[in-house]
Formats: C-alpha cells, sequence, structure tokens
C-alpha cells in the first residue's frame, strides 16, 4: 500500500513520514490531488490553526477534492479537526465530513490549557484501527480544541472533559493525538491504518 502525506506546510510533516518509515510503508508527499492519484492512503497531518490550514487545502484544491474522496483518509491533531464541519478556531467552516462541531478545550481544575502530554484512551467502540489496541493505552496530545464525543468515535480521552481522540466515519478516520510521537501504539494505529480492508471499510 502507498500512502500520500497530504503537505500542507504543517510542522509534524517530517515527523509522520519518519513514522511511515518505520513500519517501511511507501509514501511521498502530495501538494496537489493530482500526485496523490497513485496513492492507495491519504494521511492528512496538521498542527497550527483550523482557519490558515483550509486556506492552504482551498488553494491546492485539495478541499473539493477530500469532500468526494473515496480512499481512506486519516487526519491527525489539526487534520481530524479540519475533518469536522466547523471549528471554534476562527469560527471556520471545515470540511464537513463528519458531523460536528470543534470547540476549545476547558481548562481543568488546577491544570492547564492547551492540553499537552500523555493521556489515557478509552475505547469507545470497536474498529479495524483500534485492532490489537489495549484499552487505557496512552497517547500524546498537543492541542486546545477537540471535537465532543458523537456516533464517529472510536476512542476518548479527557482534558476537562471527555473529547473524540479516535474518530471513524466510513472511510475516514482521525487521530487527535500524534501517532507519530505515541511509541508503540501509534505505530500499532498507523500499521492498522494503511492495512485496512476493503471489506474492513464496508463494515462501518
Amino acid at each position: 500500500m502507498s500512502v500520500a502525506l497530504i503537505d500542507t506546510g504543517c510542522s509534524n510533516l517530517f515527523s509522520v513520514q519518519a513514522a511511515l518509515d518505520r513500519l517501511g510503508a511507501a509514501h511521498a508527499l502530495a501538494r496537489t490531488p493530482d500526485e496523490a492519484f497513485k496513492a492507495d492512503r491519504l494521511i492528512l497531518p496538521g498542527v497550527g490553526a483550523a482557519g490558515p490550514a483550509m486556506d492552504r487545502l482551498s488553494a491546492s484544491g485539495w478541499d473539493d477534492a477530500l469532500r468526494t474522496e473515496s480512499r481512506p483518509l486519516l487526519g491527525i491533531c489539526l487534520g481530524m479537526q479540519l475533518l469536522f464541519e466547523r471549528s471554534e478556531e476562527g469560527d471556520v467552516e471545515t470540511l464537513g465530513l463528519i458531523p460536528g462541531t470543534v470547540r476549545r478545550l476547558p481548562r481543568p481544575d488546577g491544570g492547564v490549557w492547551p492540553h499537552m502530554g500523555w493521556s489515557r484512551l478509552r475505547i469507545e467502540r470497536s474498529s479495524p484501527l483500534t485492532r490489537a489496541m489495549a484499552d487505557g493505552a496512552y497517547a500524546y496530545f498537543v492541542h486546545g480544541f477537540a471535537a465532543g464525543l458523537g456516533a464517529a468515535t472510536l476512542a476518548s480521552a479527557g482534558h476537562g472533559l471527555r473529547f473524540s481522540a479516535i474518530v471513524q466515519q466510513g472511510n475516514v478516520f482521525g487521530c487527535q493525538f500524534h501517532p507519530e510521537r505515541s511509541a508503540a501504539i501509534g505505530s500499532t494505529i498507523l500499521r492498522n491504518f494503511i492495512e485496512l480492508s476493503d471489506a474492513a471499510l464496508s463494515g462501518n
């Protein structure tokens, strides 16, 4: 399977490439949809703010392309947030691939904002993406906004409230945490995504 990394100019692009290298996964950067036409899988990484990220996707034609995409797509961190309908960060309309709005996380009592560091994942429903993932596993987060729990939620985490940590709707997947920085559990998620079968996708 080959993976196209959607090039949004974000800072975690190269760490995602390194994680794919460790898995032996063929991958290439795709600045435009045309550069990804041979890929079997798409990954949308992201660090930063929703508004500028959507501007970059619009300028490259990726916004319209992703709204009609049938290949498996994985959004990471900000990339996951862009999968939803709207973000409170800048009050911007996003891709609309998963119902819901991304909202600012509250500051926990005695805690800090944004949410940074290792947090436990709680599995909410099974999916091929979470195969071999233990309930209570730790993943590495860096974010101040998140989507609430909903029908697409596969796993949740908590920081002031519970939010969606992993989501799936059909061929569209997302991780609010950084799998490329989450050690063994991150590698498991990325491997599961790369190895998704057509049967697994049609079952969700």
